[in-house]
């Protein structure tokens, strides 16, 4: 398919003035807000379906209804009962959207949301953008997903700007909670199972279900392409299941047009940041329940900063499909009947996904501690306030400069900046004596001693806390991070050999970070335009070269890089020296968190990032899809057989030992 030409590659468009929406809860009554007139404007002036016109146009449409003949047919069981099972699931699933919940919980979360914010800003030209398309076709709306604060925040949003509420996609564990699930279905959600498999009927009422709502309009889709929350703060590759369902309407000719609205949701501090950092170090994630919700209500006391809400440019899909798909085997076939979608429309879907999860990055608002969370991880033992702050202002230039949005407050002194960063983040960082310093995680019950394989996870809790932050600014500086670090292990300054091994990054870190398919050529020429731009490279036709004054941002563009490149090397290290051939799925993330233990403890291993099982699982998928380890299937567990040679060429190309054009990988 040709290259999908997206608005990503062009100059990130500008937000518009955000307005911060607490401001007048602060001044207002609570009461009178969430009891307030509400009138939004819908799909072509339609009113919204009910949940009852819902549920009976799936239940009546002819795709379910030749789905569950065809179910009956195959399992000999009579299509009345499959039908019944087909209601349940329906049931199941189905949201029960009521104002009167909305209007409950506008007003509880004005409460909660005064108590832990000091703002809440939106970018009220992005609004008006969403409240025109809205009325003129059917819009998905795509938020980024880092903490549970995302999944009412934007009908909190919607409802406070008069716009018609979402109905969101939830993962069923949340249904499961007393009285909150029920309150989350009122409230618009509809809920998913998180593994559906080869489940055909399930697969049928769910994107019936879905594709119901996007033809009718009847109400904005709500859902992370992402699949889950980043536990990472990066942001995570697409998956494709949900968005195939929403784009077949389109695709079928039942809508004229579907809008995509990229939302970028970003926050100074995360309610959820010392959690997120133990389920890396393999603490399993609490279960979702009411009673360990009413537990958690202690971190509604603290002060998390603020929140910035950017909604993106409405995306039109007919103009992204027009001359790149056609749309002509869809009237092969009757549209109430089943059809997989051939391989352009699955390529272009994929395309379209990642496009829209580079749009997230690009809308997303850095605070001033993404920045200093950069130095401070590159400084383990600590630097003094004054050389921190020169750093980080140094860093504001930069990233400034390669068009990332930065919250920086206006008229207020960098030192002072510092000092209010540094604060509310506490739980991480401390200045004393003029020094700045991450902490240590303190011992419960104030232990006088800890073993050696404690102390590590304890400081690399707090290290995996402060790189979350760092991550949320790292597609800011990924394609020129790139480009130094090819340039790095090319030992020729030919513009193709930087390249080639460019494409060799790519491909390694694809699970790390998200690159559009087919676009490493435009990423390659983006990393090398910002660092033109900033003045640390010289370009010719055919030779790259680093300016006299350019050493000191490629070194600090590498180094950015550096905890991640030293991860892989030390899990293909395991692979190759310490690991079986042979072991199965469970067992990798165990023996590789030991590895790194050892090492660690031995202080063979400079970082503590290594001991995050988010980025071990993403060099264990890099190898699989780099065909240096291969998957097999043994009874109710999945084998992995290592070929260590193989292995062993992927890091001495990524150490620039040798070149990426003599290993025969099938993607590279």
């Amino acid at each position: 398919m040709e290259t999908l030409v997206w608005t990503c590659t062009e100059k990130t468009p500008e937000p518009g003035v955000f307005s911060d929406m607490l401001e007048e809860r602060r001044r207002n009554s609570d009461l009178s807000y969430a009891l307030r007139t509400y009138s939004p404007q819908p799909y072509k002036g339609h009113p919204p379906s009910s949940a009852r016109a819902l549920h009976q146009a799936v239940m009546d449409s002819q795709y379910l209804r030749y789905i569950t003949q065809e179910i009956a047919t195959e399992s000999g069981e009579p299509v009345e009962v499959i039908r019944e099972e087909a209601s349940g699931l329906l049931e199941e699933m189905a949201h029960n959207l009521q104002l009167s919940v909305i209007r409950l919980l506008g007003y509880t979360l004005s409460k909660v949301f005064k108590s832990v914010f000091r703002r809440i800003l939106v970018n009220e030209d992005g609004l008006n953008q969403l409240q025109q398309a809205i009325q003129e076709h059917p819009v998905i709306l795509m938020p980024n997903h880092r903490s549970y604060v995302d999944f009412l925040i934007l009908s909190y949003i919607m409802f406070t700007y008069d716009l018609p509420l979402p109905v969101i996609a939830a993962g069923i564990p949340l249904m499961g909670m007393k009285l909150i699930g029920e309150l989350l279905r009122r409230s618009g959600a509809f809920f998913i199972r998180r593994t559906i498999g080869a489940d055909k009927l399930y697969w049928a009422v769910l994107s019936e279900y879905v594709k119901t709502i996007v033809r009718t309009g009847s109400a904005p889709v709500e859902f992370y392409v992402e699949g889950l929350r980043s536990r990472t703060l990066k942001s995570l590759n697409p998956k494709l299941g949900m968005m195939h369902m929403v784009l077949e309407p389109f695709f079928k000719g039942e809508v004229y047009d579907i809008s995509l609205v990229p939302i970028s949701v970003s926050y100074d501090r995360l309610l959820e940041e010392s959690l997120l950092a133990h389920e890396l170090l393999g603490v399993p994630k609490p279960k979702e329940t009411t009673m360990g919700l009413l537990k958690a209500r202690k971190v509604l006391e603290d002060d998390y900063g603020s929140m910035h809400v950017c909604f993106g440019q409405p995306i039109s899909v007919r103009e992204l499909a027009k001359g790149r798909i056609s749309r002509s085997q869809y009237n092969l076939v009757p549209r109430d009947l089943p059809q997989k979608p051939s391989e352009e429309t699955q390529a272009f879907v994929n395309v379209v996904a990642h496009g829209v999860v580079r749009l997230q990055e690009r809308g997303t608002v850095l605070s001033p501690w993404s920045l200093m969370a950069h130095v401070l991880l590159q400084s383990p033992e600590g630097l003094p306030l004054v050389t921190l702050t020169q750093r980080t202002a140094w860093l504001r230039a930069l990233v400034l400069k390669f068009g990332a949005h930065l919250d920086w407050p206006a008229q207020v002194s960098d030192e002072e900046v510092m000092s209010s960063s540094i604060s509310l983040h506490r739980s991480m960082v401390c200045c004393e004596g003029g020094r700045v310093f991450l902490l240590e995680e303190q011992a419960p019950g104030g232990e006088a001693s800890v073993s050696p394989e404690e102390a590590v996870f304890r400081r690399a809790a707090v290290v995996l806390m402060c790189a979350s932050y760092r991550n949320q600014a790292l597609h800011a500086f990924m394609r020129p991070a790139l480009v130094t670090v090819a340039m790095a292990t090319t030992p020729s300054t030919r513009k193709e050999d930087v390249f080639t091994n460019f494409k060799f990054l790519q491909e390694l870190f694809s699970n790390e970070f998200v690159f559009v398919p087919g676009m490493a050529a435009q990423d390659f020429e983006e990393g090398c335009l910002l660092l033109v731009k900033c003045g640390a490279l010289q370009t010719s036709d055919q030779e790259l070269g680093v300016t006299e004054h350019g050493a000191d941002t490629t070194s600090c563009l590498r180094a950015i890089l550096q905890p991640f490149l030293q991860t892989y090397q030390v899990v293909f290290s395991h692979l190759t020296k310490d690991s079986a051939l042979v072991f199965t799925e469970r067992q990798f993330i165990p023996a590789v968190r030991s590895y790194c233990l050892k090492l660690t403890i031995a202080g063979e291993l400079p970082t503590y990032e290594a001991l995050s099982s988010d980025t071990q699982k993403n060099v264990l998928n890099a190898l699989l899809r780099m065909n240096a380890v291969t998957k097999t299937k043994v009874g109710d567990q999945s084998e992995l057989r290592v070929n260590r040679a193989a292995i062993q060429r992927i890091g001495d190309i990524l150490a620039g030992r040798i070149p990426p054009q003599s290993a025969a990988f099938s993607r590279l």
